[in-house]
């Protein structure tokens, strides 16, 4: 396995840490434009929504792919690839005349960002030693992940007010050019496994997950009973069953099930999955409490949501030393608890609550526990894998990301079953948080039957 020089491996890391800055920027700050979206193209409701979910179910459904893709062609070659497909679709979305156009751009961006973000860990985990220099890495390029999202709230709500909308997408084209461009310089191609592609395998991954967000999706919309969202899960999960049917069996799956039958990766898994489902429940519903109720703009609920970066990238930077010293397992219960313990606090919420009585403590503490959780299971996730399945576990562990729709969908069911005041619902959604983070700590306490290892760096290993 060939290594990065020190030199060398800051400018890689600065170049996947921008990659995963412009990819999930691109998920808060679009949020923001909306508005403005529909008054310049008169899009309908329905039309506005699908700008969200396009990017969300193009990105979901081919992880997977993505992941394998990089095993077999190059982790650099299908990274950079997804990188300027991405690029070349946010200039698209800038100049959009109407919302078909700006609809298709959206879904290559899902397209080229499922493609480049598999990469990013892969490269990560070929090019970095086992132990602290590797994890060091995930923990910076998560906190460039967290950064974007975060700030991508606030600058959509700078840019909607200075510029226009159309600057939300124009922005990230010189960063993805600047990827693109040193892509070539900086980062070593990764040894590749020889083969075909499972087109079987891709298919049902591919069909099975974007049906599985988009049943999810439309559920927070229109309700677990509706008709397409039963009919779309239900499909999901054919083809899901399917799809694990015919790589139990194909002699090069794009998934390998040996990845899942290792306990620690599974937890890990299950860990990012429910992180995120309870992540993105409670600031959707935030979001909804500082606009609906205390009356902030897009402007100020950006910035109430800006401290979470602070100890997001705080617990980041820590995460490496505690790997170390008390091992990812005890890493990921402290993350849990800080997590169960804001979201008990926010289930206080009140009518005359303010963002520093129940806001502001919650999100700081729910970003100390998010980053805990968050680098160490990508630690344990990407830990003693086979040759050959860097992208498929990067695909896998990415692909938790599904909890985020999920968490919503789910979290919206309570939020409208309870019978009270919009506060009290608002409540109500947040116990159910509160459940997920519970569930969290719980997989965190019984899944893991022994202590996840994660090499010291004196004893990396050459593959």
């Amino acid at each position: 396995m060939a290594t990065f020089a020190p030199s060398r491996g800051s400018l890689t890391l600065g170049i996947l840490a921008a990659s995963q800055v412009i990819l999930l920027l691109d998920v808060t700050i679009v949020n923001i434009a909306l508005p403005s979206i529909q008054r310049d193209l008169h899009a309908s409701a329905a039309e506005l929504s699908w700008v969200v979910n396009a990017y969300t179910l193009v990105f979901s459904g081919l992880l997977l792919l993505g992941g394998r893709a990089g095993d077999i062609l190059g982790h650099r070659r299908v990274f950079t690839a997804g990188i300027a497909l991405f690029t070349v679709a946010s200039l698209v979305g800038g100049l959009a005349f109407n919302t078909e156009v700006l609809l298709v751009a959206r879904a290559a961006q899902g397209a080229g960002a499922a493609l480049a973000g598999p990469g990013s860990l892969a490269l990560i985990a070929t090019g970095f030693p086992d132990g602290r220099a590797r994890n060091r890495a995930y923990a910076f390029t998560t906190s460039a992940g967290s950064l974007g999202m975060m700030v991508g709230m606030v600058a959509g709500g700078l840019l909607i007010e200075w510029t226009t909308w159309r600057w939300t997408f124009f922005m990230n084209v010189p960063v993805g050019l600047a990827v693109v461009a040193l892509s070539r310089w900086c980062l070593h191609e990764s040894p590749r496994v020889g083969g075909r592609f499972d087109a079987a395998g891709a298919f049902t991954a591919t069909a099975g997950m974007t049906l599985l967000v988009f049943g999810v999706v439309r559920a927070a919309e229109s309700g677990w009973a509706d008709g397409l969202v039963v009919g779309a899960l239900t499909t999901a999960l054919v083809l899901l069953a399917l799809f694990v049917a015919v790589e139990a069996r194909a002699p090069q799956p794009i998934m390998s099930l040996g990845l899942l039958r290792d306990r620690n990766r599974a937890g890990a898994c299950l860990m990012r999955l429910l992180l995120t489902a309870a992540m993105s429940g409670m600031m959707f519903f935030l979001t909804l409490y500082v606009q609906g109720v205390l009356g902030y703009g897009a402007l100020e609920t950006g910035l109430a949501f800006l401290p979470t970066t602070v100890t997001v990238i705080a617990a980041n930077r820590a995460v490496p030393w505690l790997l170390q010293r008390v091992g990812p397992m005890r890493v990921m219960v402290a993350g849990s608890v800080l997590t169960i313990v804001g979201m008990v606090w926010l289930t206080q919420i009140s009518a005359t609550s303010t963002f520093v009585s129940v806001i502001l403590g919650p999100v700081l503490l729910f970003g100390a526990g998010h980053g805990l959780v968050s680098v160490a299971a990508t630690a344990v996730a990407m830990t003693d894998l086979p040759e050959g399945e860097h992208g498929s576990a990067s695909g896998l562990i990415q692909t938790m990301q599904v909890g985020g729709p999920l968490g919503v969908a789910v979290l919206v069911a309570v939020y409208e079953q309870v019978d009270g005041t919009r506060v009290q619902s608002l409540a109500g959604a947040f116990t159910g948080a509160l459940v997920l983070s519970l569930f969290m700590l719980a997989t965190a306490l019984t899944v893991f039957r022994r202590a996840p290892a994660v090499r010291a760096a004196g004893s990396a290993r050459t593959s």
